[in-house]
């Protein structure tokens, strides 16, 4: 090729290289055309990754590939491939796969698994199905790039038995191999067999390995299996990386190890933000909701931008808190970022208003979110019924059913939450019947029998309430022994407190409101030898009554007081206050 040829040639290239439609890269290829350098090699590969890349179409990139000879390279025809593979149009990989072959291209190594990427992209398991024989039949099954491309393909496409075959039947198997079933088996729910193939491993894990097994030991709460395999992260030197140590942080908070999680949270040296979504989202599923507020301030502090989903975790606390006014700053807070709403936010929306007895503001949420869940159906129907709206909580289960929604337990513990806070037994009766029936099939949780307990108990169905718990599957717990005690304080039905008395010791109830209750029953009915021996038993047990507090926020951190307790730094400087307001309020009144 003469220099000018040379020239036009890198100009050309440059060219392909800076075009981003089909308009200009026309112009280009006529180019090419005019000056015989569209068989070139190296033009040919830089104009298929172009079009892979850019075209929504298959018939001019396989126009313009006629025009190569397929025998001198097989990457322009791979990298077009693969350039679909990765595109938002996947399946179109395929038909530039079929015409290639069809117009003589033979298929290589790299062929294959350039194919079935595309393939995991629209989860087309019967192709994957058919490249997996062409492999086979080509030869070029017997190569370990397109055994781990199979392996990895069929476990993204969920069928953990088709990966499982392949990966058996390999010969020589390395870490891309092992980790390719392993991720399959989690994707897939199959945590115990990804924990089993783990341990059978027999190459060093790499850094997806890791990712992988450390959520399978989250799912399954798995903490010593998890912090051995933290453990051995270090070991291997993958224990800094910070993917690695988010799974780890995400793995002790799934298994509720907070003192763990918090440890391995201060030793991140750069944070990122899933660091503090797996942090705050954990301390609220582990039910310290104040620490991931404090910890939700820390962050703004350090510099990051909040998301969706650390917010949605910000509005549970402080529904669990009943912290109004910071969760009507988190709701400004969306709107002023434009955060794009989903379904979860609108949600936790109506779970913190319905849950901070804010209820029409719930309604409000409720009925302008576009799109619903069965999460969203519970939240706002369980906020009714918490906020004694309990024939509206009835009507709106009602509309659900119209809507074609099905409901779950939760649905139905938020209704027999509003018959027991309005006082609607033959309803509760009737929903709780339904419940178990052909229509809805579904069974009881101890917690619905508990919701069932308590509403006979309130409307003074003792007798009703124990021939329930006699048919119950599992044992009462502390809130239906508490409330079978309540209705005997109310009504003094003292009948069966001996056999509440030996429940006590048999279930090892630690509550101290229940040993309380049944002492005021026994004095109310002057058997104190019976409350002797409930304050004997509460002395062997080493049961005390938990002292009362409360929670306030003051400049973004949570303070908590419990009754007699004077260990706040400010103690001193908060009671000389009390005392200087307790004396404005008693001269006042003197007035």
């Amino acid at each position: 090729m003469s220099k000018a040829g040379q020239s036009l040639k890198w100009v050309l290239l440059d060219l392909i290289h800076k075009s981003n439609d089909l308009r200009s890269f026309k112009k280009i290829h006529a180019h090419l055309l005019t000056s015989a350098l569209v068989a070139n090699d190296l033009i040919v590969t830089q104009a298929a990754n172009f079009l892979g890349k850019h075209i929504a179409d298959v018939q001019y990139p396989c126009n313009f590939l006629k025009q190569f000879d397929w025998n001198l390279s097989s990457f322009p025809c791979n990298l077009l491939i693969s350039g679909y593979a990765s595109g938002h149009l996947p399946w179109l990989a395929v038909l530039i796969y079929r015409w290639t072959v069809r117009n003589g291209f033979v298929p290589d190594v790299y062929t294959i698994p350039a194919v079935l990427k595309s393939c995991a992209k629209f989860y087309g398991i019967v192709e994957v199905k058919q490249f997996h024989s062409v492999a086979f039949k080509t030869g070029l099954w017997c190569d370990i790039y397109v055994q781990n491309s199979l392996v990895h393909v069929y476990s993204i496409s969920g069928d953990t038995v088709g990966a499982g075959k392949v990966f058996d039947d390999m010969l020589v198997r390395d870490v891309v191999s092992w980790t390719g079933l392993i991720s399959g088996y989690v994707k897939a729910g199959l945590y115990k067999e990804a924990i089993a193939l783990f341990l059978r491993m027999d190459a060093e894990p790499n850094v997806a390995t890791f990712v992988s097994i450390l959520g399978a030991c989250g799912k399954l709460g798995c903490l010593n299996l998890g912090k051995g395999i933290h453990g051995l992260g270090l070991k291997c030197h993958y224990g800094n990386e910070l993917v690695v140590c988010n799974a780890v942080l995400d793995m002790y908070m799934k298994c509720e190890s907070v003192t763990d999680a918090r440890q391995m949270f201060d030793e991140i040296p750069e944070k990122d933000i899933i660091s503090w979504t797996s942090m705050i989202s954990g301390l609220v599923q582990c039910q310290c909701p104040s620490e991931s507020l404090d910890l939700f301030c820390q962050m703004q502090g350090s510099g990051f931008e909040p998301d969706g989903v650390i917010l949605t975790s910000v509005l549970s606390a402080c529904a669990s808190l009943g912290l109004l006014d910071y969760g009507r700053w988190v709701h400004e807070y969306i709107d002023q970022c434009r955060i794009k709403w989903d379904v979860h936010i609108g949600t936790t929306l109506v779970d913190m208003y319905a849950k901070c007895g804010c209820i029409d503001m719930a309604k409000r949420i409720f009925s302008g979110m576009p799109s619903r869940n069965i999460r969203t159906w519970n939240a706002y129907i369980g906020g009714l019924a918490i906020n004694g709206h309990g024939r509206e909580a009835l009507k709106l289960f009602e509309d659900l059913i119209e809507s074609g929604a099905k409901p779950n337990e939760v649905t139905f513990l938020a209704i027999f939450t509003a018959c027991c806070h309005s006082g609607l037994v033959s309803e509760g009766r009737k929903y709780f019947n339904e419940m178990s029936s052909p229509l809805y099939n579904l069974s009881p949780w101890l917690e619905h029998y508990g919701c069932m307990v308590d509403l006979l108990c309130r409307a003074g169905l003792v007798g009703e309430a124990v021939e329930l718990i006699k048919t119950m599957p599992m044992p009462p717990d502390v809130q239906i022994i508490g409330a079978l005690l309540s209705a005997c304080n109310t009504y003094g039905n003292v009948g069966f407190t001996q056999e509440m008395l030996k429940s006590l010791q048999n279930f090892e109830i630690q509550d101290s409101g229940i040993y309380v209750l049944l002492s005021n029953l026994y004095a109310t009915n002057k058997k104190w030898a019976d409350v002797r021996s409930v304050r004997r038993l509460m002395k062997q047990k080493g049961i005390s009554k938990a002292p009362g507090s409360s929670i306030i926020r003051v400049d973004g951190r949570s303070h908590e007081f419990l009754v007699g307790d004077n260990s706040h730094p400010q103690s001193e400087n908060i009671h000389v206050l009390l005392n200087i307001l307790a004396n404005q309020i008693y001269s006042e009144e003197a007035y």
